[in-house]
């Protein structure tokens, strides 16, 4: 098992690279679309969780992501000690109408091609994505965590209708004038991911990339009206189905998992890793569950870390593990120290169960 780091866009830097290496990171997973940007709620030194408006702007649909800037970043990364693991998320304006069902469509899904075989000829080896409509949305901020750290939760069902010109938590188009989204079916939804990876997945068995599908955060069955396709461990199982394939894989989070009503997060661990299901981990802790969690520690939610990290060296994966987000400590630095306490525990964690 490997230790990794996630990065947004705007911390792609030496510093950031240097801080990531000093905490014992050997890899890093990183975010090429910027939530910060054009927000009205979300603060660059915290994740993203957004208000009503979503994550502020897509980036340019003209403008795919070429294998000059990811060959430059990569070499940046591995200039400062470390591998670049994986990009983490799709733009939203690359790929709206994919999750719309839209007009450019089938447009969209050859972009998305050519952004596949740019990262497979770059040599990064994992795309992480979530197939979701609404995408992460209905989240709260409190002092929930230990000390009164500020972290993440929600508290109720978010159901509040999609604005149109909005995918993915973002706005696509600002042109796009009055009126809601109307919301899709469930088997609408699936009908559209099974779309995606049959377009997608052979491109990324030529490259050599990976699509790692992250489950809906949260893990609702409807967020802003709209359905979610992995909201229970077992439509994993599903997902796999529609494109049997080692390239198509999950972006394994243990948190969103854990707060599914259904299920055992152990079960679901063991059973992803005997299957070499997983593309890579995502260790954040939590207590409760949807539509009622709240994050917390690393050490001090459900989870027990230790037990997840038995399993999976017991079934041979070999992958990255990184703390997707942590609480914020009370210091100049809130990011930065939750981020290494979380860090500092999995390094430890690691170190004890590979010497057992």
């Amino acid at each position: 098992m490997k230790l990794g780091f996630g990065l947004y866009r705007h911390q792609l830097d030496a510093d950031h690279f240097r801080f990531a290496r000093q905490c014992g990171c050997t890899h890093l997973v990183v975010h090429l679309v910027d939530y910060f940007r054009s927000s009205r709620s979300n603060r660059p030194g915290d994740q993203p969780v957004g208000d009503d408006s979503g994550w502020g702007l897509a980036g340019d649909p003209e403008r795919l992501w070429t294998f000059e800037e990811l060959r430059d970043l990569k070499r940046a990364i591995n200039d400062a000690g470390l591998e670049l693991e994986a990009i983490e998320n799709f733009d939203p304006a690359h790929w709206h109408d994919v999750l719309l069902d839209g007009p450019r469509k089938a447009a969209q899904l050859e972009n998305l091609k050519t952004i596949v075989r740019n990262v497979g000829r770059a040599g990064i080896p994992i795309i992480g994505y979530n197939f979701s409509i609404a995408g992460v949305a209905g989240r709260i901020k409190g002092t929930f965590a230990r000390g009164e750290a500020e972290a993440v939760g929600m508290d109720g069902p978010y159901d509040k209708p999609m604005p149109r010109g909005m995918a993915w938590n973002m706005v696509y188009d600002r042109e796009a004038g009055q009126g809601i989204e109307p919301p899709a079916t469930s088997e609408q939804l699936w009908s559209r991911a099974k779309d995606f990876l049959d377009s997608l997945i052979p491109v990324a068995e030529e490259a050599g990339v990976t699509l790692a599908a992250h489950p809906d955060d949260p893990p609702m069955p409807t967020v802003r009206g709209q359905p979610r396709l992995v909201y229970q461990p077992a439509l994993y199982d599903r997902l796999y189905r529609l494109r049997p394939s080692p390239r198509n894989a999950c972006e394994f989070c243990l948190g969103t998992l854990a707060e599914m009503t259904e299920g055992d997060v152990y079960e679901a661990v063991d059973a992803a890793s005997r299957t070499r299901r997983i593309g890579y981990v995502h260790c954040r802790n939590v207590r409760g569950k949807v539509p009622d969690y709240r994050e917390t520690f690393i050490d001090e939610g459900d989870i027990d870390v230790l037990r997840v990290l038995r399993i999976l060296k017991r079934n041979g994966y070999e992958g990255v593990i990184i703390p997707d987000h942590a609480p914020q400590m009370t210091c100049a630095a809130p990011w930065h120290a939750g981020m290494a306490y979380a860090l500092g525990y999995l390094r430890a964690a690691m170190q004890v169960v590979e010497s057992e």
